[in-house]
Formats: structure tokens, C-alpha cells, sequence
């Protein structure tokens, strides 16, 4: 499935962004482009992402922008600056006369002006952001997911309304080949000078034409079309990942409604077996986006 997220996050040490975008595929195929400062998250970003996707050639981007000399902001060391304060407390116990010391002097006593983080301290920030653009990224898909559900919806109801009649007239149809292809025969054994007579070769015939007949019927196919109608319905319904359930669904349509080509022409259901062909191959080709 293909979806899109993209979030900015501005910290002391700089501007750190994720980005994260994904085309179709029938597996999941993660690929990072993050900067060297930054590799060390790689795997738990790659753990992240693989928890919340099943499926989809996904990128993600990390970028981050540090903020120049002029902008940075100088960091208090916190230790340093707690000592400074227990120092000055003991100074002003033990001579009370004392001067407290000015800000001045505290900004610049050894240790206490830190450097501006750099890019290795935004690891933290990088797996908030990225969080952030997860989310959105899961919800662009889930969009998508509820259009592609709608078109298989919208599919099964036009098999369904091909195989339902189908299903009422199977039997007038076959018994109707069944009696033109007697009436062929009979017509062929009128013409013709037989030793057996006709009356016994027409019940012969019959026998026949009826076990072929079985094995032409298409109530079993049909059938089993219309429990996998049921079964998709059920899977969509469930809104739970099922690519790889509606992959295993679409072979069992496909194994059904070659079948049914195979004994379509005997019973002149050619035309719909086509028709079934198509809608089942448009939705295999969707399927193969659905996470």
C-alpha cells in the first residue's frame, strides 16, 4: 500500500525531520537513508516501523539541520552548577561577610558553559518524531485501505450477481444440453445402418450423456464461489491485516472459475465464465496493495 508522513521537531541541538513513504509490495522491504551522526537508531526505527507494517516497499528518511555558532544556544551544566551552588552555601556559612558571587562570575566559572549538543545527542528526538510520523503515516494508509475495501466490495457484488442466477438455472441448463446432444445423436444413428437397434443404442447413449453430464455440472463451482464471497466479505469486515488471507482467497477464486471455464462451453456458460475471469483478476491485482 503506498501512504505518506513527514514530521519536523525543533530541539536545542537542532531541527531533526522524519520522513516515511511506501509504494505496493507483497512483502515488507524497509530501507533507511540516515545520516552517519545518526545511524545508531537505525535499528530501533527499523524495529518500530516492522511493529506497526506487515507490508509495502517503505522508506525511511531521517534528517537533521544543527543550528550555527551564531544560534546556538550555550547548555548549563546542571553537576557543575550544583556544585558551585553547595561551594557558595559553605563559603556563606563559614564567612557570612562574604560577597555572594554575581552571575557574572558563576556564567564563567570553569566547566559550567557546556558545548551546544551536537547530532548524536537528537537520537531521542529522532524516535519521537518518528513515532509522530508513523501515526500519520498508518492513518494515510488505513485511507487508502478503506478505498481499496470498497472496490472489493464493489467487485464481489458484480461476481455475486453473475453466479447467482447461475446457481437457479444450472440444472435447466444442463438438462437442456443434455437433451440436444440425445436429439444429435439420435438424428446421427437414424442415418446411419446399426446392427443394434436404435431404441438400445439411444439408452446406451443416455446412460452416457448423463455421466458426462455430472461431469460437466458446475452446482459445485458455483458453490463454492459464493462461500468464498462470504469469506471475503468476512475478512474485510474484520478490518484486521489480511493481504495475505485475500492473497490465498484470490487462487481459490481463480482455481474455481477456471474450472468453471473448462466445463462452460458444454453448457454454454462461456460468456460469464469470462466475466467472472476479469473481475477476479482486477481484484487480485488490488489485493496485492492491502496490508
Amino acid at each position: 500500500m503506498t501512504g505518506y508522513a513527514q514530521v519536523s521537531r525543533e530541539t536545542p541541538a537542532g531541527q531533526v525531520s522524519v520522513e516515511i513513504r511506501s509504494v505496493n509490495s507483497r512483502f515488507l522491504d524497509l530501507s533507511f537513508r540516515i545520516p552517519d551522526e545518526l545511524r545508531q537508531v537505525e535499528p530501533a526505527l527499523r524495529e518500530l516501523i516492522a511493529g506497526a507494517i506487515q507490508r509495502g516497499k517503505v522508506e525511511c528518511r531521517v534528517g537533521f539541520r544543527t543550528l550555527s555558532r551564531a544560534d546556538a544556544e550555550p547548555q548549563l551544566d546542571a553537576r557543575v552548577l550544583a556544585q558551585l551552588a553547595g561551594l557558595a552555601r559553605r563559603v556563606a556559612q563559614a564567612v557570612p561577610e562574604a560577597a555572594p558571587p554575581s552571575v557574572g562570575e558563576i556564567l564563567r566559572w570553569p566547566g559550567l558553559l557546556g558545548e551546544p549538543a551536537g547530532a548524536e545527542a537528537l537520537a531521542p528526538d529522532v524516535l519521537v518524531a518518528a513515532r509522530q510520523a508513523l501515526d500519520e503515516f498508518v492513518a494515510s494508509r488505513a485511507r487508502e485501505g478503506d478505498k481499496l475495501a470498497g472496490f472489493l466490495r464493489d467487485r464481489a457484488a458484480a461476481i455475486g450477481a453473475i453466479i447467482a442466477p447461475l446457481q437457479q438455472r444450472s440444472p435447466e441448463l444442463l438438462a437442456a444440453w443434455q437433451a440436444r446432444l440425445v436429439e444429435r445423436l439420435r438424428a446421427a444413428l437414424e442415418q446411419t445402418e446399426a446392427p443394434v437397434p436404435i431404441e438400445e443404442t439411444m439408452a446406451r447413449v443416455r446412460q452416457e450423456v448423463t455421466a458426462y453430464g455430472l461431469r460437466i455440472d458446475v452446482a459445485e463451482e458455483l458453490s463454492r464461489l459464493q462461500a468464498h464471497l462470504d469469506e471475503l466479505a468476512r475478512i474485510l469486515d474484520a478490518g484486521s491485516p489480511a493481504g495475505k488471507r485475500l492473497d490465498f482467497l484470490m487462487q481459490e477464486f481463480n482455481r474455481e472459475a477456471n474450472t468453471l471455464g473448462s466445463k462452460a462451453a458444454a453448457i454454454d456458460l462461456t460468456g460469464a465464465s469470462i466475466e467472472l475471469k476479469v473481475l477476479i483478476e482486477q481484484m487480485r491485482e488490488q489485493v496485492q496493495n492491502i496490508e
